[in-house]
């Protein structure tokens, strides 16, 4: 069983503007409505990839109504919670002509403690030592930094495998309780050392040092720049694949959940980067944050070039 959970899920409002220009009158060409959240993204692209999941999150109001009905709609179980107030939307604006891709993104619903709480009894009721979590994305406001930690670590003691995706302290609190797999991207990592890391040694050097801390895995999203992937005592650097890109919503919850559905075992790595690399290439060149088909998928496997650093 894999639960992805989203505490900030969120209607994704897509919009294609040519010339997009601020402090200026903008005429959309092209509207799209997604069920989003990061978690809830993860769910999507498992069920692409022929897996199952179980979507796990906070929805309120009639715009996370949409989002249960989408899910619905395509197939994958779920457990929300609901509670007062409205479900965010998130407006992208994509502008074709120059190559420009832009996040407004609403705040988050507040939530209570007895909420939380709740919320987590769905999160591990039938979890065990042959289950995955998926905890990734912001959450709102009214929540703890330390709750990915805490949610980690109950986890751990049960076996499960933890997989984490998140930004600032979430992400600095969510190490110490040493996941499985931590998926942080370029400008997340930055943030987390405190320095730019300009170089791909650098990169590399912050995934080495992260591995010291206890997770086993540690995959850095660069964008158009590939990605690294530190594994053991292995470090492999895949290169960016040549592709039109639609929206780059989505890229990296698409390889996060390329790689739950990634079995350990002979060449476990390369087998990995290939499957994340193309599952989250594949997803650039949709629309919104639809996700990819899986032959598409397929297409970019055998494409994509990958080295070990020594």
């Amino acid at each position: 069983m894999i639960k992805t959970v989203t505490l900030n899920a969120a209607i994704d409002k897509t919009v294609e503007v040519n010339d997009f220009r601020v402090g200026a009158v903008n005429r959309i060409t092209k509207l799209q409505l997604d069920a989003g959240g990061k978690g809830i993204n993860v769910s999507k692209v498992i069920q692409a990839l022929n897996g199952e999941s179980v979507a796990v999150g906070i929805l309120a109001g009639r715009n996370g109504e949409y989002i249960q009905a989408e899910i619905e709609r395509r197939g994958i179980s779920h457990d929300f919670l609901f509670v007062q107030g409205e479900t965010r939307i998130n407006l992208k604006v994509v502008d074709p002509m120059n190559s420009t891709f832009t996040d407004i993104n609403e705040p988050g619903t507040l939530v209570t403690d007895e909420e939380l709480n709740q919320l987590e009894g769905k999160i591990f009721n039938g979890l065990g030592s042959d289950s995955s979590l998926v905890l990734s994305g912001s959450v709102p406001n009214s929540v703890s930094s330390l709750i990915y930690r805490h949610w980690l670590e109950r986890a751990k003691l049960l076996g499960v495998k933890t997989f984490l995706d998140a930004d600032g302290e979430l992400l600095r609190e969510g190490l110490k309780a040493k996941p499985f797999l931590v998926k942080p991207n370029l400008h997340e990592l930055e943030r987390l050392v405190g320095k730019d890391l300009s170089r791909l040694e650098d990169v590399e050097g912050a995934a080495r040092n992260l591995l010291k801390q206890g997770s086993e895995m540690i995959v850095v999203s660069m964008g158009a720049d590939g990605a690294i992937f530190a594994y053991q005592d292995k470090v492999i650097y895949a290169e960016g694949l040549p592709i039109e890109v639609k929206s780059t919503v989505g890229a990296g919850d698409a390889m996060v959940a390329a790689l739950t559905q990634v079995t350990e075992g002979e060449n476990y790595l390369e087998r990995a980067v290939r499957w994340s690399v193309a599952t989250s290439a594949a997803q650039v060149t949709t629309s919104g944050t639809q996700p990819p088909e899986l032959s598409k998928v397929l297409y970019y496997f055998d494409r994509v070039n990958y080295r070990v650093l020594a």
